[in-house]
């Protein structure tokens, strides 16, 4: 009886018959247990003719087709008359090793899988004998494949499936990956096995694979992943596309000779050659799969995904011209090449997707997730070094130009990270902000990681999205402050707990150990996740072994050892920085009662959505599994969501909170939120409206970020930047402030002094953007009696002078009163009224600054309401 029949396709591969049957046969197996046949596609060397001598000896048979060769044609015209229900496809060309072939159709002769793969890249797996460009070109085929497929090997040509699978692969499959076909038809419905096999080159005969077979499985990738990237429309859409950049790129010289700025430049530009590509898309591109003229739903993703295009290309041009300084009429090239992948991908998926057969929803989720986080790294990534320092990050510029173990108002670690940044890309934005864009990076893969522990990859898909998207988390990931390592080590903490905790791996306690001392190197809030931690240990009887051992205490060591630099650097200091973060807390019982701005701060963290979302995650009920390991899922975000959350509303019952502090907690409960948003739900339910939410709330979060670095680096034509743009723009500002500092030192013939009139912006962005060929003598306003971070003790006193003394403040009261609110002028010599000016750029207001010249500086003279309020 026939247990399962082997098909091998071949095209010329007469050398490779007679070792391939013979190996085969000469499995010590009962005669007959399996067929072999071979699926000729129109050789000229003889195969057939070899395997005609073979059907007269073994049981072997030949089918010829005589259509155009397809590798997923010949598979299933073999399918079509094989004996048996188990199916087994390999190669001809010994490339797949016949002594594995038992090894790989056993799960599925045995009923325990729908589909058994022979796999190079899973353990006891590899690749002997292909030359390293072939083995790349693997790889990123199969990491291509990855996003829509749950194995590891999804373009492997060894696999054996149940003959009726084949009935689902879609009649338009073709090219040479008919595994993928399979995979992606049972919609995530098979279960499927990867067994290691060695794959060893072919030793007779040449490869089939060209550039043509590669093209056609990137077409057939997209198009099982939804996309509408058919044959026929592509020739017509690359016209389309080309006819539309020389639009483009014409108008936009034009402009630029015209006078036109950078800005109104490309964008009038761009929108004009966008209309044209619509229209000729619409009506002629994609006119088979959309025979309808007008579709306004449609009309509005296209704009979504234009305008999208259009802020990315406007980073690139600032980074081309700004940054390496290269003619507009130049750059213009590169940054349409760059940009045209944003508007090929956005118009394939999400303006003319395909309708027929379109892949599930837990695939469009994936497709998605991939798509916004890929612009989301990318947005990040192009406007890292193009928009200006805000003043948090050059006064962390500034711990890092005074390396210390630790720091007044915070641990040492954004400094180091900022002084690492620097040291290899130099002290501009880049090099600033480019530890916090690992850090986002590292924030991702942790919390992929902890998710696809907690659900299932799909699950974790969409957690890496949420957390692309959501405010509190993409801010931190191109904004160098202390909030960036701190939630790459919260989430990498969680991830290692739940390893401990949840998954009972003992070796998760080192990892933990580690994760916690960096974090608090990175902010003391990430204490509250040791809290959380004994809580859970106390309320879990699983977990509640821990206690008895001796892993927790040493990783509680490990993080305690990781955390000497802070606790040495407070005995140096008199314990300055514990008592400045223990002042925090005095509050407590002034009657500040400040919950509602936590409300509030929470809907700006998380949107309206997210919130909502978040309430319904953490709500018992929200899921209907009741397992061990689903409660005990459940208690974890629970507890390490909760916990801190509890501390900070408390906290606001009685005192005021940061606007960011509760930013790193919502790491915990993005999972569940992510596994909400892909279940199958009543539309009408409120679940249901909740995830329909979900798309516009996207799409939305992305146009901010793309408008706000947009116009803050190039600006938006006709929308004037507002008032509280006073805290930005320190580039050219510190240039205007460079020349009243020229004009002084000229009259009075001395270096003058320029003070900031606050506590520490105003001297930390003009330190980062102050010329360093000519360093002006910048303080900040700690020499008149006001508190000054840090600038207390990088200068702690200032002795009187008849250097003349230059105010910079951004509204006028900062450079006539203190803190307190006493006038300054008693200790200021010959102080000149306060003057202003309003910084330019290319003919554009950008802000207005306010400054006071002084002959000297008498000394601070304190009173006694100056004295409580520092006190204070």
């Amino acid at each position: 009886m026939t247990q399962f029949s082997v098909i091998i396709p071949t095209l010329n591969e007469v050398d490779n018959i007679d070792p391939i049957l013979t190996r085969l046969f000469a499995l010590n197996r009962a005669s007959g247990s399996f067929e072999v046949i071979i699926v000729d596609d129109g050789s000229q060397d003889g195969t057939p003719d070899k395997v005609h001598a073979w059907e007269e000896k073994a049981n072997v048979r030949l089918v010829e087709r005589k259509s155009k060769p397809d590798l997923t044609a010949s598979i299933l015209a073999g399918v079509a008359v094989a004996k048996s229900n188990v199916i087994v496809v390999m190669d001809a060309d010994l490339s797949h090793p016949p002594e594995r072939l038992y090894a790989v159709v056993a799960p599925v002769l045995d009923g325990s899988h729908d589909v058994a793969i022979g796999s190079r890249y899973v353990p006891g797996g590899g690749i002997e004998g292909w030359p390293l460009h072939r083995q790349w070109l693997s790889r990123i085929g199969g990491w291509l494949a990855r996003p829509i497929c749950d194995v590891s090997d999804a373009t492997s040509g060894f696999f054996a499936f149940r003959r009726e699978l084949a009935s689902t692969i879609s009649e338009h499959a073709h090219g040479y990956k008919i595994l993928l076909e399979l995979l992606l038809a049972g919609q995530g419905k098979l279960k499927v096995v990867e067994v290691p096999i060695c794959f060893h080159d072919r030793t007779h005969g040449s490869s089939k694979l060209s550039f043509s077979h590669q093209w056609i499985y990137l077409q057939r990738l997209m198009t099982l992943a939804g996309g509408s990237v058919a044959i026929g429309t592509a020739n017509r859409y690359v016209a389309v596309g080309l006819f539309s950049i020389i639009i483009d790129i014409g108008l936009f010289q034009l402009l630029i000779y015209s006078g036109a700025g950078l800005s109104l430049a490309h964008i009038m530009s761009f929108f004009a050659a966008t209309a044209v590509n619509y229209t000729l898309n619409l009506k002629w591109s994609f006119q088979s799969q959309h025979s309808d003229p007008l579709r306004w739903h449609q009309l509005g993703r296209f704009l979504t995904v234009s305008v999208m295009a259009l802020l990315m290309r406007g980073g690139v041009l600032a980074w081309l011209v700004y940054g390496w300084h290269i003619p507009p009429l130049l750059a213009i090239f590169p940054a349409v090449a760059a940009t045209a992948a944003i508007n090929y991908l956005g118009h394939a998926f999400y303006v003319f997707p395909v309708n027929k057969n379109s892949p599930s929803l837990d695939i469009r989720w994936r497709v998605t997730s991939v798509g916004v986080v890929a612009f989301i790294i990318l947005l990040r990534l192009i406007y890292l070094g193009q928009a200006q320092l805000i003043p948090d990050e050059a006064y962390y510029w500034n711990y890092a130009q005074h390396m210390d173990l630790s720091f007044y108002d915070h641990p040492p670690m954004v400094a180091w990270l900022i002084w690492l940044g620097t040291a290899i890309a130099g002290d501009n934005e880049f090099g600033v902000r480019i530890g916090a864009f690992l850090s986002g990076l590292i924030t991702m893969g942790y919390l992929y990681a902890l998710a696809k522990n907690l659900y299932d990859k799909s699950t974790a898909m969409r957690t890496v999205l949420l957390l692309a998207i959501l405010p509190f988390s993409f801010a931190t990931g191109i904004v160098m402050t202390a909030d960036a390592p701190l939630l790459a080590a919260w989430a990498a903490t969680l991830y290692y707990m739940e390893r401990a905790l949840i998954a009972g791996h003992s070796s998760a306690w080192l990892g933990m150990g580690i994760a916690f001392g960096l974090g608090i190197l990175s902010k003391y809030t990430l204490g509250l996740l040791g809290i959380a931690a004994l809580l859970f240990v106390i309320l879990d009887p699983i977990a509640r072994h821990w206690l008895r051992r001796p892993h927790p205490y040493l990783a509680a060591l490990l993080a305690l050892v990781l955390f000497l630099p802070v606790i040495i650097w407070n005995m140096e200091h008199q314990w300055a920085s514990i008592s400045f973060q223990s002042s925090r807390l005095k509050g407590v019982g002034d009657d500040q009662f400040s919950t509602h701005l936590l409300f509030v701060n929470l809907l700006v963290l998380l949107t309206p959505v997210g919130l909502l979302a978040a309430a319904l995650a953490l709500r018992p009920g929200s899921e209907h599994d009741n397992s061990q390991s689903a409660r005990r899922r459940r208690l974890f975000v629970w507890i390490f969501t909760g916990t801190p959350l509890a501390v900070f509303f408390v906290l606001s019952m009685f005192d005021s909170l940061r606007f960011h502090w509760t930013a790193p907690l919502w790491l915990a409960a993005l999972p569940t939120i992510a596994w909400m948003m892909g279940q199958n739900v009543d539309l009408r339910s409120i679940k249901g409206r909740l995830q329909a939410a979900w798309r516009p709330t996207i799409v939305t979060c992305m146009f901010v970020y793309a408008f706000i670095l947009h116009y803050v680096v190039l600006g938006i034509p006709g929308i004037p930047y507002p008032a509280f743009m006073k805290y930005y723009f320190w580039r050219e500002t510190t240039h205007e402030i460079e020349q009243i500092v020229e004009e002084v030192r000229l009259q009075s013939g001395q270096e003058p002094l320029v003070v900031g009139m606050n506590k520490w912006s105003i001297a930390s962005t003009l330190f980062f953007y102050n010329r360093k060929d000519e360093p002006m003598d910048i303080r900040s306003r700690n020499m008149f009696g006001d508190s000054g971070a840090m600038y207390q003790f990088w200068h702690p006193a200032e002795p009187p002078t008849t250097r003349s003394i230059i105010l910079v403040g951004m509204d006028q009261q900062q450079v006539e009163y203190d803190r307190s609110g006493n006038d300054i002028t008693s200790m200021l010599d010959q102080p000149g009224p306060v003057q202003s000016m309003i910084i330019m750029r290319e003919d554009i207001p950008l802000r207005r600054v306010y400054y006071r010249i002084a002959q000297g500086y008498l000394g601070y003279q304190s009173t006694p309401e100056s004295v409580i309020s520092k006190h204070n």
